[in-house]
């Protein structure tokens, strides 16, 4: 069975819905599932603070897991039209994976929430994908065949799936960004099983 390995960072739980949606996205394909995983806090402590497991919530990622997954739907919050920094954390660390070559051509995705409409959401989404692409991954977007993306009034983008939570980030997902989150992982997924199907043909 093919893996979907969905990373992200959430702090107020809106980042963390998306990641859901996208999962139940990716297991609309057949032979493809998904593997949801978050990343810890950063800490200006120098001694580590964080448990090895969450007190809640999915497992924290590792290389490993980075390793053995099909392909990646990376996910964030907006830090002033960047990723969140426990996830860049995350992703300075594997460079390993990038001398190997490990990530190349497998597809990814990313999504992002933003407490405001023009808070930086598709500035968000492009740094997120600069290092997928130095890992050489394939990377996927929304096409405007997802009519939510020509009715949505909150969130959406042809870079990713994308949220606006409010400043207080009280604002549920509208109908629009579920339906995007969930276009988005099963782009992903279809993009796993197409490929693993030409290989086996190959």
């Amino acid at each position: 069975m093919a893996e979907v390995l969905v990373l992200y960072y959430s702090r107020y739980g809106a980042t963390a819905g998306m990641a859901r949606l996208a999962c139940r996205g990716v297991e609309e394909n057949a032979g493809v599932e998904a593997r949801l995983r978050t990343v810890p806090a950063v800490s200006a402590e120098t001694a580590a603070v964080a448990p090895p497991i969450p007190d809640e919530g999915p497992p924290y990622a590792s290389v490993r897991d980075l390793e053995e997954c099909a392909g990646l739907i990376l996910g964030s919050p907006t830090r002033f039209g960047n990723m969140a920094a426990p996830l860049k954390h995350f992703l300075d660390g594997t460079s390993a994976l990038w001398l190997s070559g490990a990530m190349a051509g497998k597809p990814a995705a990313v999504f992002t929430s933003t407490a405001t409409l023009h808070g930086g959401q598709e500035a968000t989404l492009l740094s997120m994908m600069l290092p997928l692409l130095h890992h050489g991954m394939l990377l996927l977007g929304l096409p405007y065949t997802e009519t939510d993306l020509h009715t949505t009034t909150s969130g959406g983008t042809p870079y990713g799936a994308s949220h606006v939570s409010g400043q207080r980030s009280d604002r549920p997902l509208t109908d629009e960004e579920k339906r995007l989150c969930r276009a988005l992982g099963r782009r992903v997924g279809d993009t796993v099983a197409r490929l693993g199907a030409a290989r086996a043909r190959a």
